[in-house]
């Protein structure tokens, strides 16, 4: 019992030296560790990481989604060139007298250089969609540059136009690349219906998911390429039901330039 009293009388002592009250708030004030600093620096970052709602929002005249509410609608077609489905599209969009956009992917157009051209000469609108679709929200914005710049390199060879409009891969695009596409002159284009054709849906299915959403300055998501395997052919057969019947309800066709207001090359 005397050795603890003694204890706590030496401690009672040591703790009203100045060296010992200074190395305790060293104590409790020390920096972190570096594997800490790199978690709370992640931490931050995901914390400050913008949605791509919050991102259309804060930029709303560079990320558009939608149109004004008038009764036009645009159909865009993402992953082209494919000789499997996209002479399909645009042959029923021929029938019709429709105007659409056409999202490239480069390294489709190098392989099928005639059907952008196909694309072009029908009087369609031609937008960049990377080189090869690459997922971009967790990439450099070097890396998101090269493969933007890339694609607009090859659709000005074939088609002598520098397309303003990008849909980045899964619409997908994190806020610095969101800036050096504003600072650039160009527009992000994602969509508010969602065919969900890329699934290889039967025609009735994607037909009930656009007529089921679509209203006044809709952009619509379809694809008219796709991978290894992709079955588009509801896409295909659904089209000259969807424009009958979108017509029927007064809405007229046009490319994303017309319902944006907004040059779509240069």
């Amino acid at each position: 019992m005397r050795n603890r009293y003694v204890i706590l009388f030496v401690l009672l002592v040591l703790s009203t030296l100045p060296s010992f009250q200074a190395a305790s708030a060293a104590h409790l004030t020390r920096a972190p560790a570096p594997q800490e600093q790199n978690s709370a620096s992640k931490a931050a970052s995901v914390h400050e990481s913008l949605t791509l709602s919050e991102l259309r929002r804060k930029y709303a005249e560079t990320f558009k989604f939608r149109g004004p509410h008038v009764r036009q609608i645009a159909l865009t077609f993402d992953d082209v060139p494919d000789p499997r489905f996209t002479p399909g599209v645009l042959a029923v969009l021929a029938k019709y007298h429709v105007k659409a956009t056409f999202f490239v992917v480069g390294q489709r157009a190098e392989k099928h250089p005639e059907l952008v051209r196909r694309i072009y000469r029908e009087g369609h609108l031609i937008g960049n969609h990377s080189y090869n679709h690459p997922l971009f929200k967790n990439r450099e914005l070097a890396y998101f540059k090269g493969q933007i710049l890339r694609t607009a390199e090859i659709i000005h060879n074939l088609t002598g136009v520098h397309p303003r409009f990008i849909r980045p891969p899964y619409g997908e695009i994190n806020e610095q690349q969101l800036k050096w596409v504003k600072s650039s002159g160009y527009k992000v284009i994602n969509w508010n219906v969602d065919s969900k054709d890329w699934k290889g849906l039967s025609k009735e299915q994607v037909k009930a998911n656009i007529l089921s959403s679509a209203g006044p300055g809709s952009i619509i998501l379809q694809h008219a390429g796709g991978g290894d395997g992709a079955d588009l052919s509801g896409t295909v057969q659904a089209l000259p039901e969807i424009i009958r019947t979108l017509q029927s309800h007064g809405y007229t066709f046009v490319d994303l330039s017309e319902l944006l207001h907004i040059k779509g090359s240069r």
